[in-house]
């Protein structure tokens, strides 16, 4: 799909000048971004190929330039609209491209003549002038050999760390957004409900798995950056793994939490399924999580911090008699997300207890009532959630209740 279908020019150019209007504020020159999620932001690319390191070039001023294999030429031409393509081939990296690109004089035009000249090599006994150039020391689509690799072939750089300085620009959606979080709910709500109807006793997680994707892209999503994530009993526990060939048995609890996605953007749900019957324990947990999930729709209100959504959370579960359980969070960011997360890269912006984020409209996040492994029952629920101007709207609709199958 091309960018210039997914957003409008004038959305770009406003993400483009925010970006700038950060790195002024910081003095950069130019930034180097090799997030995928962050290249996607400006840019809208949106293909598989982000396993090989990419670098958008961000100057202060001229065209952006992005760098790949020269192999995904044909995909960027059909979906970038600005920002100049160079690719390289297999036997160099994109450092390789990125160094040749600032050293030459002749590319002043596109970085910005002031740029390349303070990266050019110095004039013989010329004092060398210092350019600021940004890096995202904390991305996982900067392997460290290629960030070595930069900051040896640019000897006369002042590098600073600009990790973070996308993704919060990212946390607030635009109307756009807005409506692309609120389709992929409409996925992930048609994938909850194929993967219920699925869920019985001899059925095998693997055929669970099967009705879940098959529903998500009917339903017009695409591949989502996790998941679905499919556990019954015996691996209740494992945080991060999915489907096997074991066979649900009467009896057992089975943990379903997945996320549609439509043009990059998640909106991930999460339920806890019974085979045959709900323990009465399950069935108080289940009460306690909803309550718990409402406290935390009053307090996600434009204006308050993080750690007050997650006292409203943890206040809920304490004056049930489980003081003695806590959880990192009771929610995080969600938006723009590419394998292996849905999380937008590789850290997760929580709604944790010594967080001072501050909550605001147009932000959304994947809110978690979670009491697993309590000691008095399991059970937990998760949605997807939008900041609005008065208040919160819940994205996904799956029934909330205590679902036995």
């Amino acid at each position: 799909m091309q960018a210039d279908t997914v957003f409008a020019a004038e959305e770009f150019r406003a993400r483009l000048q925010a970006v700038r209007a950060e790195m002024a504020a910081r003095d950069i020159d130019i930034a180097l971004l090799s997030t995928p999620e962050n290249i996607y932001y400006l840019t809208g690319l949106d293909h598989w190929g982000y396993f090989a390191p990419h670098l958008l070039i961000v100057p202060a001023d001229g065209e952006m330039v992005l760098i790949t294999r020269a192999m995904e030429r044909v995909t960027i031409a059909n979906q970038v609209r600005n920002a100049r393509f160079e690719g390289h081939d297999d036997s160099e990296t994109a450092a390789d491209m990125a160094v040749r690109l600032l050293r030459d004089r002749s590319t002043k035009t596109a970085l910005g003549a002031g740029a390349v000249e303070m990266v050019a090599d110095a004039v013989p006994g010329e004092e060398p002038r210092t350019l600021a150039m940004g890096i995202e020391s904390w991305s996982a689509g900067l392997p460290h050999g290629l960030a070595l690799a930069l900051k040896d072939a640019l000897p006369h750089v002042a590098w600073c760390d600009v990790t973070g300085m996308v993704d919060r620009l990212r946390l607030v959606k635009s109307p756009a957004e807005r409506d692309f979080m609120r389709m992929a709910a409409r996925v992930s709500d048609a994938a909850c409900a194929a993967a219920v109807e699925t869920i019985r006793a001899g059925a095998s997680e693997r055929e669970v798995a099967a009705e879940c994707h098959r529903a998500m892209i009917a339903a017009g999503g695409t591949f989502p950056g996790f998941g679905p994530f499919i556990r019954s009993t015996a691996r209740l526990g494992e945080e991060h793994t999915s489907w096997t060939d074991a066979r649900i048995a009467d009896g057992d609890a089975v943990f379903l939490e997945l996320a549609g996605c439509v043009n990059r953007y998640h909106a991930p749900l999460g339920r806890l399924v019974h085979i045959g019957h709900a323990p009465d324990e399950a069935c108080r947990m289940a009460e306690v999580c909803r309550r718990a999930f409402d406290a935390v729709l009053g307090a996600l209100r434009p204006g308050a911090r993080a750690r007050e959504v997650y006292a409203a959370w943890q206040g809920v579960v304490d004056g049930a008699g489980l003081s003695h359980y806590r959880r990192h969070h009771c929610g995080y960011a969600v938006g723009i997300g590419f394998p292996p997360s849905w999380t937008g890269g590789n850290t997760v912006t929580g709604l944790r207890h010594d967080s001072e984020l501050e909550i605001l409209e147009g932000m959304t996040f994947h809110i978690l009532s979670w009491l697993m492994g309590t000691g008095g029952g399991d059970y937990f629920l998760s949605n997807t959630v939008l900041v609005g101007g008065t208040g919160p709207e819940v994205l996904t609709h799956a029934p909330m209740g205590v679902t036995v199958r």
